[in-house]
């Protein structure tokens, strides 16, 4: 059995272990999923305005040119290390917006150019900072957030120079 033909049958065999898990403890199963469901529910519920905010915010910062020209400015450093401007915004706001941002490098430069490459593995490598920050404090009240935001940055740098040195073997 390939790995293709396995990945078409983990997820409902793992729903069928659960439910006969379920069933073996005497548990209400389906009453237990639609529990879960509205608490899932309640707490998107909770989580709307921030991320409607956040979208807006990376909208208009995209669509002011200010990510470009950040890009730009910070590209004319980070290009001696093999780092391209292009990419500066890639992963800090959101996935969605980073993986439009991916298909939009696909596009310009093709997805086997060194920067689509980078940009690949950036993706792969890397946590979207502001979104998870925002969306995590606001589910979890987390009020005491001192050294998140420089955690969160290093390790999305960290990534970022791995990626650049994975990328530049390939």
């Amino acid at each position: 059995m390939n790995i293709a033909t396995l990945s078409n049958y983990i997820i409902p065999i793992l729903i069928l272990i659960i439910v006969l898990y379920g069933l073996k403890k005497k548990t209400k199963v389906y009453i237990d999923f639609v529990d879960g469901a509205k608490d899932g529910f309640a707490t998107v519920i909770k989580v709307m305005p921030t991320l409607i905010g956040l979208m807006v915010a990376v909208g208009m910062l995209r669509e002011s040119g200010a990510m470009d020209f950040c890009g730009k400015q910070i590209g004319k450093v980070t290009k001696y290390i093999g780092f391209p401007g292009e990419l500066v915004p890639l992963k800090i706001f959101s996935s969605s917006a980073a993986t439009g941002m991916l298909l939009d490098v696909y596009k310009k430069y093709g997805v086997d150019s060194y920067i689509a490459n980078v940009a690949s593995i950036i993706l792969s490598s890397t946590e979207t900072v502001f979104y998870t920050m925002s969306v995590y404090f606001m589910t979890a009240k987390v009020t005491k957030t001192r050294w998140t935001l420089p955690g969160a940055l290093f390790a999305t740098l960290a990534g970022t120079i791995a990626s650049v040195m994975v990328a530049k073997l390939m």
